[in-house]
């Protein structure tokens, strides 16, 4: 009878462990990223209404702060983010057929009205769209001379606009009930109960740490023979590692707050993170070179073990699987 009674209370209580991590994640993790996020890209459209000249230090500073307000949230990719194609509008990469240049180049060339208004620009082809795009307006040495310079500076300011009416829209429906469906399952919501909650949480880690690992790193390693280090994210702004960096943080809190602070867990990302400061290589270029592509491989290796002892030993302590990728393929 004891065995029972201890049993039952273990059942019982798995519900209220479940929806006091979720609630912890809505209201510390997810909800103060995507406000950061909004309100970063708001300041972006006033810095390029400002002067959207490419050169402008305070629109490539408003830039990278907006972007690494992105990246931190990136691993969100579920709800109000899955909306429209939101997350692919704000982040169409890899690119590997280089349809991002192409459609701008395309737009520049030919002035395309299209640009006139963050409204109508919402039509446009998610590659020439979002924080990947604006990269090229700001450092690419071919599209920042392109065409007329007035064009220009419409496109960047409209894509701006773009940017922050987007992440306006993500937060706003945040706010409005999403947050609220994920804390509070029910059969008539997007989650039914606190274990699916809490399942698209964890998918959000795995998923975040199989990216970073397998696309973020991946890509400039290439292979030993044939190493790719221009395929490296945003190396054009030099921020390949940064978004790493942000990335592994962000991640390092969701994965705190799913463990209830794991110390193992935790250690295993400060490990990752000091070797990739040890790099000393913004963008990657060490891949290129037999000794320095071993230490970004050994970076890779650290991450690669996060996500084994996420898959095998957290998500069986909270009774989920990592799931479906929703951001495999190109």
């Amino acid at each position: 009878m004891k065995k029972l009674v201890t049993t039952l209370a273990f059942i019982i209580a798995l519900p209220v462990i479940s929806r006091a991590q979720t609630a912890d994640i809505v209201e510390n993790h997810i909800l103060p990223r995507f406000a950061e996020l909004a309100e970063t890209s708001a300041a972006l459209t006033t810095a390029a209404d400002a002067d959207c000249a490419p050169e402008s230090q305070d629109l490539q500073d408003a830039y990278l702060t907006a972007f690494d307000a992105w990246i931190a949230a990136s691993h969100l990719r579920f709800g109000p983010t899955e909306i429209d194609d939101r997350a692919y509008a704000l982040a169409f990469w890899p690119d590997s057929r280089g349809v991002t240049p192409r459609s701008l180049a395309t737009l520049i060339r030919d002035q395309d009205a299209i640009a006139e208004s963050a409204d109508n620009y919402a039509d446009m082809s998610i590659a020439a769209r979002g924080f990947y795009a604006m990269e090229f307006m700001l450092y690419d040495e071919t599209i920042r001379e392109m065409g007329a310079a007035n064009y220009r500076c419409k496109l960047t300011q409209t894509i701006a606009a773009d940017i922050a009416q987007i992440t306006a829209a993500i937060y706003a429906d945040w706010q409005r009930d999403y947050a609220t469906q994920i804390t509070n399952p029910s059969t008539s919501g997007a989650y039914r109960t606190e274990a699916e909650a809490l399942q698209e949480m964890f998918k959000a880690l795995t998923t975040g740490l199989q990216f970073t690992s397998d696309t973020r790193l991946g890509r400039p390693l290439g292979t030993f023979d044939t190493p790719r280090p221009t395929r490296a994210e945003t190396w054009r702004s030099g921020r390949s590692a940064r978004n790493v960096a942000i990335s592994l943080k962000s991640l390092q809190d969701l994965a705190d707050r799913l463990s209830n602070a794991d110390p193992d867990i935790h250690a295993s990302f400060d490990r990752a993170l000091e070797r990739l400061d040890a790099l000393n290589d913004p963008i990657f270029a060490g891949v290129a070179a037999p000794q320095s592509r071993i230490r970004v491989e050994a970076v890779q290796q650290l991450i690669d073990g996060i996500r084994n002892t996420v898959a095998l030993d957290l998500g069986p302590q909270l009774g989920v699987a990592a799931g479906f990728n929703s951001m495999d393929g190109d």
